[in-house]
């Protein structure tokens, strides 16, 4: 069972791109890379990413570059 208090937030595409500021193109690639989270489905033809995943990925750029 979840803790009521857990917030899981998710972000679409657009969100992705603007809070990484990298191109779709550039998402889909480093996920190809395994170098990118990968999103979840949603729906049967969308696809979210885990915000906190997300955030991860931009601390680790950051202490890598």
């Amino acid at each position: 069972m979840m803790d009521a208090t857990v917030s899981i937030a998710l972000l679409r595409l657009p969100d992705v791109m603007k809070v990484t500021g990298l191109a779709r193109s550039t998402v889909y690639k480093l996920i190809a890379e395994r170098s990118f989270p990968v999103p979840v489905r949603i729906t049967n033809r969308s696809v979210a990413w885990h915000a906190n995943e997300i955030q991860a990925w931009i601390g680790e750029r950051a202490r890598t570059i």
